[in-house]
């Protein structure tokens, strides 16, 4: 947000929004389950083929997902992929302040 200012640019705290992707809240969510499952398969010392046996893709699915990639990849797997690394998913619902709700990510 900070470089954004800079430029005399309000950033909406979603880097794809900012740039004009569609689907950026999907895109927001993805990228914050895959950071997540990364920095904890770094946490638990696995290897990129172990931890892919353990959340079920290839290893080349996992090395990708570290270099950022995570096309090919739903939510549902990135969730389910972060549940086998030990995370419980909860998934809440509630009234938008506008007409049209958003979906956002967060870690606990």
């Amino acid at each position: 947000m900070e470089t954004a200012k800079r430029y005399g640019e309000d950033s909406s705290g979603n880097v794809f929004a900012d740039l004009g992707l569609a689907d950026a809240d999907k895109l927001q969510i993805k990228s914050g389950l895959a950071i997540q499952i990364t920095l904890t398969i770094r946490r638990l010392g696995l290897s990129q083929v172990e931890a892919g046996k353990r959340m079920g893709i290839s290893q080349g699915k996992v090395c990708a997902m570290h270099k950022g990639d995570f096309t090919g990849l739903s939510e549902r797997k990135l969730m389910d992929c972060l549940t086998r690394l030990g995370y419980d998913i909860k998934i809440t619902a509630q009234p938008a302040a506008r007409d049209i709700g958003r979906l956002s990510f967060a870690i606990a």
